[in-house]
């Protein structure tokens, strides 16, 4: 087989019907149209929306209500449970606990909830912490440090 010998399938490419071309061609006058009515003129017919004057189904449906807050800063929590297998002594911040794979990177802004005991005295930097773990934290001999939100 040469270049010149290539030649689409069989019944693959077909001719554009030209119709409104006199009569002999069989799509002549009106066109394949019909006679007279709103889908026999150019632009005719009722736009998407229209179903005949019932009430559309995009009206019929319930708005979704409410708006997305683009300022929204979203945390992932940590939960103190899951700080209990740092040693002790040791400072614990977002680069840590994503190495420990806790959090999936160390640019998430992390709050620590209060779920769990902590047993031993941590160094914990985080964005932000809720009172009973702040609580926890301290009992436990451990300081906490709010980082700044960038």
């Amino acid at each position: 087989m040469k270049l010149h010998e290539l030649r689409p399938p069989e019944g693959s490419n077909k001719n554009r019907k030209r119709v409104g071309r006199g009569t002999g061609s069989g799509h002549g006058k009106s066109a394949g149209r019909g006679t007279k009515g709103q889908n026999s003129r150019s632009g005719g017919g009722p736009r998407p929306y229209f179903e005949g004057g019932q009430l559309p189904l995009v009206r019929r449906l319930p708005h979704k209500r409410g708006f997305h807050n683009l300022f929204k800063i979203n945390y992932t929590v940590v939960n103190l449970d899951r700080l209990a297998a740092f040693k002790k002594g040791s400072k614990v911040d977002p680069e840590l606990l994503a190495a420990a794979g806790i959090i999936k990177s160390p640019k998430e802004w992390v709050k620590i909830l209060g779920q769990g005991e902590l047993k031993h005295a941590l160094t914990i930097e985080a964005h932000k912490f809720s009172v009973s773990a702040r609580q926890k934290i301290e009992a436990a001999g451990g300081t906490v440090v709010e980082l700044a939100l960038e």
